[in-house]
């Protein structure tokens, strides 16, 4: 339970994050890089066992880690664009929708067990989602040419939880999981990098030291919400459907509640819907357990 709440609280603080990068004007791209260097160290950090990184490639996930961690900058290019051409919200709702990969992921492949109460739990936690993100009256408003962008953000986003789980339950030892996290971000960083390398030799780059302040105040929450979410998925607490479904829910909800607290975000009636199915549906996925 620990590890969940500590997931759900570090990905909610992401959220915070970026909220204040919009208000001091921090560039976000220059941010995300910053983040991704600050996170490895973290993994580095807190691994506890014997740091050999040069024996690092004969891990068995240490290539599908790579892969991760180029994905992870692909799909913060994705949702870029995607907030471009059809608002925030399209965004959001791609990202959260996409819990149902990794769940059908997990009933299918590990067999978890369904019954009523999950699967009523799952339906509401979908609608919650798509409720409590939408803040406009008129819903969302994708155009046909632009569909492609938060289709590619829905199977991504989902594809990167449906690995993880896979890597985890397979592969990474329980000593592991602080390394396998770094070299994650590692490769993020990398490319990252690389980018920066480019827009330097092109004259575009225009970096500013409060892109590395923000850069870690998001580093180390976004180091800590895959770690512990790793950490949830090892626990007997839920199946992985049904953590992969609070998790994300959970994150709604409290990212919902934070921005009218803080940012002073006005709620439509169609959001409170929204985050009171999102409560029932955590109580239905948490009953479906027992």
């Amino acid at each position: 339970m620990t590890a969940l709440l500590l997931s759900i609280l570090s990905s909610t603080l992401i959220f915070v994050v970026f909220k204040l990068f919009d208000r001091f004007k921090i560039n976000t791209l220059h941010a995300i890089v910053v983040n991704y260097v600050v996170a490895f160290f973290c993994g580095l950090f807190f691994y506890t066992g014997e740091l050999a990184l040069a024996q690092t490639p004969e891990q068995p996930w240490f290539y599908y880690t790579l892969g991760l961690g180029a994905l992870f900058i692909i799909i913060f290019n994705l949702m870029a664009i995607t907030t471009q051409r059809s608002g925030l919200s399209v965004v959001s709702v791609a990202t959260k929708m996409s819990v149902v990969i990794p769940v059908v992921f997990g009933l299918v492949y590990y067999k978890e067990s369904i019954g009523i109460l999950k699967i009523l739990g799952i339906i509401l936690a979908l609608i919650a989602v798509y409720l409590a993100s939408i803040k406009t009256r008129d819903g969302l408003a994708i155009e046909k040419k632009n569909l492609i962008y938060p289709l590619l953000v829905f199977l991504g986003s989902g594809f990167i939880d449906t690995s993880i789980k896979y890597l985890e339950d397979t592969m990474v030892a329980q000593d592991e999981v602080a390394l396998f996290s770094a070299i994650i971000f590692s490769a993020a960083a990398v490319i990252g990098i690389s980018i920066l390398i480019l827009q330097a030799v092109r004259g575009t780059l225009n970096f500013q030291f409060k892109a590395i302040i923000g850069g870690i105040a998001l580093g180390l929450p976004n180091y800590f919400s895959i770690y512990f979410i790793v950490q949830a998925l090892r626990s007997d607490i839920l199946e992985s459907s049904g953590i992969f479904t609070v998790n994300n829910v959970a994150i709604v909800m409290v990212s919902t509640f934070l921005g009218v607290t803080f940012f002073k975000e006005r709620l439509l009636k169609k959001n409170w819907i929204g985050i009171i199915l999102a409560v029932i549906s955590i109580f239905l996925v948490a009953l479906a357990r027992w």
